[in-house]
């Protein structure tokens, strides 16, 4: 491939990126990739593909940076209207009234169910979480949140407060008091918790970082009733779930249960410019507070009108293109492939569960989640197991990803865990010693014997004559 070729970084370029990488802003994130065989470097981002700039290996893009890339990467109809608007638009002055913030909360509201047509614009989803809580305790001047175990909602402010993991909060102590965790998919756990002091129960309709955990028809409207009977406020997070990835335009047309406040951000940015807004139902207490307070919630790099005809411009594709009809019907056929291979493997394959093309496999073990990220990298599938839950594998293809894409995909993974499962000759006995397993399980531990392993199969490849190129 020629264009391949005409964009390929060499080896020396690549080893200066790194070392430049460690030095100025974290050596231990080059390590932590490298380990896995993810360090890569995107060129000729198109659709659910990206080329190794080293290699010019193809890899397919099972992550989607968490969810950006809805209509896929490099969508030449995003990115011509950025271009286009940078005849016209900078980001604009925060604060002041524009046509192109107007037209796109016009449009989000309208893409809404319900009477969720009330716009906040934000920066991005942490941002646009805190702007929901403040919402809700601001409205029913109450200062106590619920929110779930593994739930993950960004790392600022309220939002890491509102995190359902320790690991990201437990260096940052004291945060933001009043949020109550439980467990996701418990609904009696909430019970006991509701009350007058609750504002809010904030929530992912399905949990991503949290390891693919799809919320049951019966919590959520459980959550529905709790939240009506005390005055409590449900808050959606539809960063993730949002703009079809579920199979539905929003992952609550799932349930069929209205929140009261929803936010979103990722997708909405085309993978091109970021954008997130919050979106609330034009009711009492919330309208009037928002009337009394029109600046309770502002954001300097959201909003921006670069980013709101950037945002524009993703609604009318997702709609004019059904792209949530497709991430049904793809996922359907790729979940179904990957029970398959689960099946076929039950003694390191626990689950696999998800909606649309949001899906995660969970394995028996957390150290198989890393093992098999650096088995798909080689087989040209880049996937990364959940922050909070290490022992899943999420993958999150954009939604535009064609039948044969996925067919082609499948063959990959399974090809993977045919690979995988030479290690695990080895490491399955090691595991049933619980401090064997431990070990294995500590991603310091991983990160230090996958390096060694790199180091060995770039010193072996080093010894070995080069090829010679064939010459037309």
């Amino acid at each position: 491939m020629s264009d391949t070729l005409s964009v390929r970084m060499d080896k020396k370029e690549r080893d200066d990126i790194q070392r430049l990488f460690g030095k100025h802003i974290s050596w231990g994130q080059v390590r932590y990739l490298r380990c896995a065989h993810l360090d890569v470097y995107e060129r000729i981002r198109k659709g659910t593909t990206f080329n190794d700039a080293v290699t010019g290996d193809r890899f397919y893009d099972c992550f989607s940076s968490a969810g950006c890339f809805n209509v896929g990467r490099g969508n030449t109809a995003i990115m011509d209207t950025l271009r286009d608007a940078l005849d016209d638009y900078d980001m604009g002055t925060h604060g002041i009234l524009s046509g192109a913030k107007v037209a796109f909360a016009t449009k989000l509201a309208s893409l809404c169910p319900g009477d969720l047509n009330k716009v906040v614009l934000c920066a991005s989803g942490a941002d646009a979480c805190a702007g929901a809580i403040k919402l809700a305790k601001g409205a029913t001047g109450r200062n106590d949140v619920i929110t779930t175990k593994k739930a993950y909602h960004g790392h600022e402010g309220f939002s890491l407060s509102a995190n359902g993991k320790d690991y990201y909060k437990e260096l940052f102590l004291p945060l933001m008091p009043g949020f109550h965790m439980v467990d996701f998919n418990d609904l009696e756990a909430v019970k006991r918790l509701a009350g007058k002091n609750i504002a809010a129960i904030v929530l992912e309709p399905v949990q991503g970082e949290g390891g693919i955990h799809v919320a049951t028809k019966e919590y959520i409207k459980g959550l529905r009733q709790i939240c009506d009977e005390h005055g409590i406020m449900l808050i959606f997070d539809e960063v993730q779930t949002g703009f079809g990835r579920t199979g539905t335009l929003w992952g609550m047309e799932q349930y069929g249960v209205l929140p009261d406040i929803m936010f979103t951000a990722k997708s909405i940015s085309g993978g091109v410019y970021p954008n997130g807004a919050v979106v609330y139902r034009e009711i009492a207490p919330l309208t009037s507070y928002v009337e009394a307070n029109p600046l309770f919630h502002t954001s300097h790099g959201g909003g921006t009108d670069l980013g709101c005809v950037v945002s524009s411009a993703v609604l009318d594709y997702l709609v004019e293109n059904k792209v949530w009809e497709n991430a049904a019907k793809v996922g359907k056929r790729f979940k179904d492939g990957l029970n398959e291979i689960g099946k076929a493997n039950p003694d390191c394959v626990k689950e696999v569960r998800g909606l649309g093309l949001m899906i995660g496999i969970e394995y028996k073990y957390e150290f198989i989640g890393a093992l098999m990220a650096d088995c798909l990298a080689r087989q040209g599938v880049w996937a990364v197991f959940s922050g909070n839950a290490p022992q899943v594998m999420r993958f999150q293809i954009p939604i535009t990803a064609s039948m044969e894409e996925v067919e082609d995909l499948l063959r990959r993974i399974q090809a993977a865990v045919k690979a995988m499962r030479l290690y695990l000759i080895f490491l399955m006995p090691l595991a049933r010693i619980s401090f064997i397993r431990n070990l294995l399980d500590n991603v310091h531990v991983q990160i230090v014997a996958f390096n060694l392993i790199r180091d060995v199969e770039d010193f072996v490849r080093g010894l070995l004559p080069k090829k010679q190129e064939v010459k037309s």
